[in-house]
């Protein structure tokens, strides 16, 4: 070896040794912080091996690639023990180890005492080889399990209603006429010409557009309404529009006038109602209003306008309109938003409202209240603390501040006369030493309300004292459920914490196994832990507890740091107390589980599919002192300062003003550095259930990597590895899933017999809202409204798109039962 060729070769050897010192430093210094909090030695012996073999190296000497050998070694064989089959488990634990080796490898014939260059490339290759089968490796579908067949039919009848009741109970084919099609909520369409056969042949046949782009803390969540010949529908800025329901073309609109301060956390409006006026009604002159579109805005009113025309009734309310704020005392800008669907049932219209969380103990009340679906007259209100005010406060008084509230969606039953309403917890939502009793006993419960009187008549409480944010939300759906000597008047409630409750819709009993199991105790509030929380014997979406052997990341540095996070945080399962001082685990988050998209249910075959999220929150309460220092803004705050909420993830510094603490939530749990999470994918997936038995049929990963990726940067990668998602799904009796939801910004029809995706396309951005599905002049449409979502951290968009097959595909007769299709 010449002299320069030796002085090249001393310098690519030290080049290596500074790059194991780079990378054993950090893994020295963190795995020693990660073994004294009690967590796996792994870290601090690979950062020793790394450092010893950088000096030996750094020295030409043979031992140094011997040494590296071993931390190689050390790191399979840890790997493997502790992630096993697990690939997702196996990437943070090996790319930056595989590398060094790479470079390692291209040492051996430029030290004192040389390697063959022959041995020095078979191992460079290796590593090589390696990387691209683990690339490769990425692409499998992991997590997709098929644990038992689908049935073609169910063996007992699961339909809702007897009589024709309402529109929405028994809604013709090719019609969607309620937020969830139809007023048991089941999210399923009876269509068929779009089935697995054909699927693959759907092309966009309309696109509209609402106008609206520049919106703070955008996300629409829309799921429009099909009603004869028109689509009805609403934008995050609660303006309405008619469409042509073969075209798309906009028929009218009607402009609500909201000031984007009244923005929430988020600009969402998740649907509107319809409503026929009975011919009485109308033959004694009540009003010129046919039928109806109600909406809930978030600043607080119910509008309704003509059907036809888009103008306001003017014989409801104060020209058109009602606020539900009247008698709620101090309501500031943002505080009391209607988010979710108004329930109409029995010519009533029955309307909760979201009271925007961790501001104060004493906010805006949770009233429900109910109004004449054709005058507007306040017919009742529910307040739990003060039964005795079922109308108006007496004067000089409010209803009863900081009682639950109820966000999401009611579901309304006709038969019964009852509205089910999912509740939230109290205000501030995470401390609860303030609450008083009838809060307890109503937070974070089913109440079914009677729509005539305002009073509950039964309810069903998911969690006992809620400090955890696991408010009810999800719409519930109606359904015949199966029991020994036929079926009951039941419906299904699922839960953020994953539970699906089967109830008996008329008493709440449950139809199914509900224990009451023991709880971690402690935190800041030890005497308000309840020792027990209700879990449901007949389901969970929910994954196992957390083990540091979770914790991930895209190198061994973040994963590491994570497991540290993980180590000195309290955690002792789902209903781990909050802790101030020191960070806790919160598992699932506040996010599901299963949320305001809920499940969708094929009646005829008995299934039920229901998509979640899978992720932890990391959560910590901060002393008021500190708060009070820090300067954190409630939002009334925020409105004055910015002119409208300044955005990001609720309870992300909010101040819980009136209590000793503010709380603070990472909500995914991401790492500041590479905004990865910290939890191993996937981070949401889709499940097939057996309603009959509560078993899973099959399961798999929602969402590919496309937009995802270490410091925010979108990978483009199709890898299958579930992301987040906000939405839910539709079944139709073609066999076919057709759900959005995840951050890609795909929409997908999934095979409902095996999981397999069958069809898919790029929306212009994310899709957090459900879709639907309906027929106009015997072509069978899908829709979508592509709004993204500022908490999902997908672009802002104002598209409604639909679907429909080229008029060259003929619709197959044989799709229904088909199993084609690939993923």
């Amino acid at each position: 070896m010449t002299t320069s060729s030796q002085t090249s070769a001393s310098k690519y050897t030290l080049f290596v040794s500074a790059l194991l010192v780079l990378c054993g430093l950090p893994l020295l210094v963190g795995g020693g912080w990660l073994a004294a909090a009690g967590g796996s030695w792994y870290y601090l012996l690979a950062g020793i091996g790394m450092l010893i073999s950088a000096f030996l190296l750094a020295r030409q000497s043979r031992a140094g690639v011997w040494m590296y050998g071993l931390v190689v070694l050390g790191t399979v064989v840890w790997s493997a023990w502790e992630s096993g089959p697990d690939y997702w488990r196996w990437v943070p634990r090996l790319d930056v180890v595989m590398v060094l080796a790479l470079l390692v490898a291209l040492t051996m014939p430029r030290l004192k005492q040389p390697f063959s260059k022959t041995l020095s490339y078979t191992y460079a290759g290796a590593s090589v080889a390696i990387f691209v089968v683990a690339f490769a490796l990425a692409f499998v579908p992991y997590g997709f399990n098929q644990y038992d067949a689908v049935p073609a039919t169910a063996k007992t009848s699961f339909s809702t209603y007897t009589g024709q009741l309402d529109r929405a109970d028994q809604p013709p084919s090719g019609d969607w006429p309620a937020y969830g099609r139809d007023n048991a909520a089941t999210r399923y369409s009876p269509l068929t010409q779009i089935n697995t056969d054909n699927v693959s042949g759907l092309t966009r046949a309309w696109e509209f557009r609402t106008g609206e782009m520049d919106v703070k803390s955008w996300g629409a969540e829309t799921t429009p309404i099909k009603v004869n010949d028109r689509l009805y529908l609403c934008s995050g800025l609660n303006n309405m529009f008619a469409l042509d329901s073969k075209t798309g073309k906009q028929i009218w609109k009607y402009d609500a006038g909201l000031d984007q301060k009244d923005i929430p956390y988020t600009a969402a409006c998740r649907g509107v109602a319809y409503y026929e006026t009975p011919a009485s009604a109308m033959a004694e002159g009540q009003t010129t209003c046919k039928a109806r579109i109600v909406e809930g805005t978030l600043d607080g009113r119910i509008i309704e306008v003509d059907a036809d025309t888009g103008k306001p009734c003017e014989d409801f309310g104060d020209h058109g309109q009602v606020s539900i704020k009247e008698h709620m005392g101090e309501t500031p800008d943002g505080y009391v938003a209607i988010t979710g669907v108004p329930n109409i049932v029995q010519g009533v219209i029955i309307t909760g409202h979201q009271v925007i969380d961790g501001q104060a103990r004493y906010e805006p009340s949770g009233v429900i209240k109910a109004y004449d679906a054709v005058t507007g007259e306040l017919k009742w209100a529910w307040d739990m603390v003060r039964p005795d005010i079922d109308t108006i406060p007496p004067e000089g008084e409010t209803y009863t501040r900081g009682t639950p509230n109820m966000w999401t969606t009611g579901t309304g039953d006709n038969e019964l006369g009852l509205v089910y309403l999912p509740m939230g917890n109290s205000t501030a939502d995470y401390y609860s030493s303030m609450r008083r009793e009838e809060e307890h006993e109503y937070s974070s419960s089913l109440v079914a309300i009677d729509v005539n009187t305002g009073k509950p008549v039964w309810h069903f409480q998911t969690v006992h004292a809620d400090v955890w944010d696991y408010d009810l939300g999800s719409q519930v759906t109606l359904l015949d459920f199966p029991v020994e000597n036929g079926t009951v008047p039941a419906l299904m409630l699922p839960s953020k914490q994953g539970d699906l409750y089967v109830l008996d819709r008329r008493t709440g009993k449950p139809l199914t196994g509900v224990t009451e199991k023991p709880v971690a105790q402690g935190g800041v509030e030890p005497e308000e832990r309840s020792a027990t929380q209700p879990v449901s014997e007949y389901h969970a979406l929910r994954k196992p507890p957390l083990t540091a052997q979770d914790m991930w990341g895209i190198t061994p540095f973040d994963q590491l740091a994570c497991r540290i996070q993980f180590q000195e945080a309290a955690y002792d399962g789902m209903y781990t107390p909050p802790t101030v001082n020191q960070r806790w685990i919160q598992y699932p988050s506040y996010n599901g589980g299963s949320d305001w998209g809920s499940v969708a249910i094929d009646p005829e075959r008995g299934v039920m599919i229901a998509n979640y999220n899978d992720m932890p929150m990391y959560n910590k309460l901060v002393p008021r002192d500190i708060v009070d220092k820090e300067g954190w803004l409630t939002r009334a705050e925020e409105n004055e300062k910015f002119g409208g909420p300044a955005g990001g993830a609720e309870g992300a510094g909010d101040p819980q003003v009136g209590t000793p603490y503010g709380i603070d939530v990472n909500a995914g749990w991401r790492l500041p550095f590479t905004g990865l999470l910290c939890k191993e994918p996937p981070y949401g997936g889709i499940r097939a259930i057996d309603i009959a038995t509560g078993k899973t049929l099959w399961d798999r990963p929602l969402g590919t990597a496309r937009n995802n990726g270490p410091f925010g940067i979108a990978s483009h990668l199709p890898i299958n590895i579930g992301t987040p998602n906000n939405g839910g799904a539709v079944v139709t009796a073609g066999d076919l899933i057709f759900i959005a939801a995840a951050t890609d910004g795909l929409i997908r029809a999934i095979d409902i017999n095996t999981g397999d995706t069958v069809w898919q396309d790029e929306l212009p951005t994310s899709a957090q809202a459900n879709p639907m599905v309906y027929e106009q002049d015997g072509k069978e449409y899908l829709v979508i409204m592509a709004g993204g979502h500022h908490f999902m951290e997908t672009p802002v968009g104002d598209y409604v798109i639909a679907y429909a097959l080229p008029d060259n595909i003929a619709p197959s007769a044989s799709g229904a039962g088909s199993t084609s299709g690939q993923l």
